[in-house]
């Protein structure tokens, strides 16, 4: 049996703390993934990990092994490309998770093109708004928008999105159509925070360098990109979002921009991923290949 395979699966048991998980990351039945790490210790003729009915923990030599086998790994990943010339015989898996409009938009329309020049590459896509975690979600790269929280990981940023003011037009017969930030007063907002619970900012809105903040009324508050644009549509308030994803309901009129010389700050485009971990060419190549689609073409979709 190939040992760096062995180690491999080891490396993801521990990372996630869970046999199925591994399986799910490494694309093998939890069956093969038991027998993987069973046959290691057996090599090894030591305990790695402590199994529970709820975790799977490694010991103190399951440590020691996972700390090591972290840089043997990655010396063998660099081993294997060092004489590679063509990127088209990059292979593996690359799992990635993304923001849905960026996916829908911008991402999946142009990924023929990559997957023509990497054709032994396989991708995983996830599509959230969430904060994930990338090791225990056996993530590679994780694509964002706006303000990252979690500063254990590197953020690799590509670009800014510009944000609109918009409402439906329904909304706008209701309410009329705000001319100065003074008429906000008789608005409402939809409200969008992460995680649910959370304060809303307010309506947003730079003046020089500074982002001001005018709190509003509002009764609906929502934690997805989708759900911020539905509510817009359904004439629950006004949204500060990018254009991106909205266009086709702004040139037929069902979103109307209001109030263009009081918009919020962009919105930072980042790629995040972990740096503690040993980054295989294939994912370095795949988040190259991302940024520069993000950048080519956000501006024109926008």
């Amino acid at each position: 049996m190939n040992k760096l395979e062995l180690l491999r699966t080891f490396v993801r048991v521990t990372e996630l703390s869970s046999f199925t998980l591994a399986g799910e990351s490494l694309g093998l039945p939890r069956s093969t993934v038991s027998e993987h790490v069973q046959a290691l210790e057996e090599l090894l003729g030591a305990r790695l990990l402590q199994r529970t009915t709820r975790k799977v923990q490694a010991t103190q030599d399951g440590r020691v092994l996972y700390e090591r086998s972290k840089d043997l790994l990655a010396h063998m990943e660099e081993l294997e490309g060092l004489f590679r010339q063509d990127e088209a015989q990059l292979t593996g898996r690359v799992r990635v998770d993304m923001p849905n409009v960026m996916a829908r938009d911008l991402i999946l329309p142009r990924l023929p093109q990559f997957m023509d020049a990497h054709p032994l590459i396989e991708l995983e896509i996830s599509t959230t708004d969430r904060q994930v975690d990338l090791l225990a979600e056996g993530f590679d790269c994780v694509l964002r928008v706006g303000a990252q929280p979690d500063q254990t990981v590197v953020a690799r940023l590509l670009c800014s999105l510009p944000l609109l003011n918009c409402a439906s037009a329904g909304y706008l017969e209701r309410y009329g159509v705000p001319q100065t930030l003074a008429d906000l007063a008789d608005h409402h907002l939809v409200h969008y925070v992460r995680p649910l619970g959370s304060r809303s900012a307010g309506f947003e809105y730079l003046q020089g360098n500074k982002v001001q903040r005018i709190p509003m009324a509002g009764r609906v508050t929502v934690s997805s990109t989708d759900a911020y644009k539905s509510a817009c549509l359904g004439g629950f308030g006004i949204i500060q979002a990018p254009a991106l994803g909205m266009g086709e309901e702004l040139a037929s009129g069902e979103l109307v921009a209001v109030l263009p010389g009081f918009s919020a700050p962009p919105l930072n485009v980042s790629l995040l991923y972990a740096g503690q971990r040993h980054l295989p060419l294939r994912v370095r190549v795949f988040m190259d290949w991302m940024a520069d689609t993000l950048k080519e073409n956000i501006a024109s979709t926008g």
